[in-house]
């Protein structure tokens, strides 16, 4: 046993293996200060490892970078440092590295697979590929390689070529389970949610201990609809991983969806409490409590949303109908403006505004944000109604009368708006249009003649009014 396998074995608590391997730090940088770097190669090699795996990466760069003093020529340690330093995200520094490697090596398919993979965090997928390619090359049974290809369409989106590459992988090492999770993940992404279930089966019964293999098969169970099923595997990556935020959040939304609110509400508590800048979770507890009728407290937790996110548009919109629910109308209105400020597009916002300025009695502002929300969304027939409303009552009878128009285009069948368009023409004076609008709306709900009726009874026992209709 080797002194590093003796001081940080499995049975060492965090604190005490971290402790041993602050120690070995200093004291391997004290031999090299002095000049003893000779006599601790061979520890020295294994203390860069150790230093990688526990994310001690400045310190492993301090050790590589004296290695490499003394032997400048090992491709060994310029993989190494290529690695530190692309675990530091100091990438063509990385690539710069991998290069010397493999110009003192060429034959390298490590050092190639590691080149590619600096490229493609740079984002240059095209060099990833080509460098993938050369290493297949020299290396066409590698199963790493080939899994790599596969990682670099599926970064770009291209699953199907994903599958292929993950498929060549998984023939050469049928037990090389990334590959599965991998291929599990480009089903999901392409809707083939029955064959993303048989490889995320398949992954789990390679790696029964690994929570996520559970999360994503419950992922797809809830996009088929089989939310019992869904919270099974939800429970079981939780069971095996309890600060799995994810698989609180996807059960409470679970839960949700199956009326079950107080236990989606304790889910996304938990979820919450795992990570506090989840501000999904917040947003979602809100949204509970505003459907279970509790206002007061869908507030509370909009605003912590809020706080957590200052441009989360959805939680301003939303705490903003709370707002108004409540009577709350000037922080309501409040809201709704900021939620434009946000998302200039968002016709909801626009529409909840022009309604609560409606509410307030502010005509000209109501209807000058409902023509906003038109020009996002210019097919809207309530929104069209609702503007055709607000004219009328500011008087405004020729664009009422338009407004109208537009919904009758949009919904030939809609008596109220022709029962409007009938007002307006009253008003206006245009008794044969009138009458013609309050026909066509008496002919789709006849309903209409009650409210017309208590509108306007003078003219509904009218004899002209009568004869015009064509009533006896």
């Amino acid at each position: 046993m080797s002194f590093f396998e003796s001081h940080f074995s499995s049975d060492e608590n965090f604190s005490e293996q971290n402790e041993n391997l602050n120690q070995e730090i200093i004291k391997h940088r004290s031999i090299i200060n002095n000049g003893g770097i000779y006599n601790i190669l061979d520890s020295l090699d294994e203390l860069i490892h150790i230093c990688i795996e526990n994310e001690r990466y400045n310190d492993a760069l301090f050790f590589v970078n004296h290695l490499l003093e003394v032997a400048p020529y090992n491709s060994d340690y310029w993989v190494r440092k290529g690695v530190i330093l692309n675990s530091l995200f100091r990438f063509n520094e990385a690539i710069d590295c991998y290069n010397k490697a493999i110009s003192l090596n060429p034959g390298d398919s490590e050092a190639l697979i590691d080149k590619a993979e600096a490229e493609a965090n740079l984002g240059l997928y095209s060099q990833a590929k080509e460098t993938l390619e050369l290493a297949l090359q020299s290396d066409p049974n590698n199963e790493e390689i080939l899994f790599n290809l596969g990682i670099i369409f599926q970064r770009r989106g291209f699953f199907e070529e994903a599958i292929e590459y993950f498929n060549q992988s998984i023939n050469i090492y049928p037990e090389f389970s990334d590959a599965w999770y991998e291929l599990g993940f480009c089903y999901e992404n392409l809707d083939m949610n029955k064959k993303a279930l048989s490889v995320y089966d398949k992954f789990i019964e390679l790696e029964p201990y690994n929570p996520n293999g559970y999360y994503n098969r419950g992922v797809v169970y809830a996009k088929l609809n089989q939310l019992e099923k869904a919270i099974d595997n939800y429970d079981l990556s939780i069971a095996l991983n309890e600060n799995l935020a994810s698989s609180w959040f996807n059960k409470g939304n679970a839960l949700a969806d199956l009326g079950r609110m107080q236990q989606a509400i304790e889910c996304f508590r938990k979820s919450y409490e795992i990570d506090p800048h989840d501000e999904a979770s917040c947003f979602n507890i809100a949204n509970i409590y505003e459907e279970l009728g509790d206002l007061i407290n869908a507030i509370k937790f909009y605003s912590e949303a809020i706080r957590l996110n200052e441009e989360y548009y959805e939680a301003y919109l939303a705490r903003g109908y709370c707002y108004d629910a409540v009577g709350k109308f000037h922080l309501a209105l409040k809201d709704f403006n900021k939620a434009i400020s946000l998302s200039q597009d968002n016709v909801d916002a626009w529409f909840a505004k022009a309604d609560l300025e409606y509410s307030l009695g502010q005509l000209r502002e109501a209807s000058a944000s409902y023509r906003q929300a038109l020009k996002i969304d210019p097919d809207n027939h309530e929104i069209w109604f609702n503007l055709a409303e607000t004219c009328l009552e500011m008087g405004d009878w020729l664009e009422a009368l338009n407004s109208f128009n537009e919904c009758i285009k949009l919904n030939p069948l809609d008596a109220n708006s022709y029962y409007g368009k009938a007002k307006v023409n009253f008003i206006l004076s245009r008794t044969q249009e009138a009458v013609e609008s309050l026909r066509n709306a008496f002919a789709i709900d006849p309903a209409i003649r009650i409210e017309f009726a208590k509108d306007y009874p003078e003219i509904k026992t009218s004899r002209l009014f009568k004869k015009l209709l064509g009533e006896n």
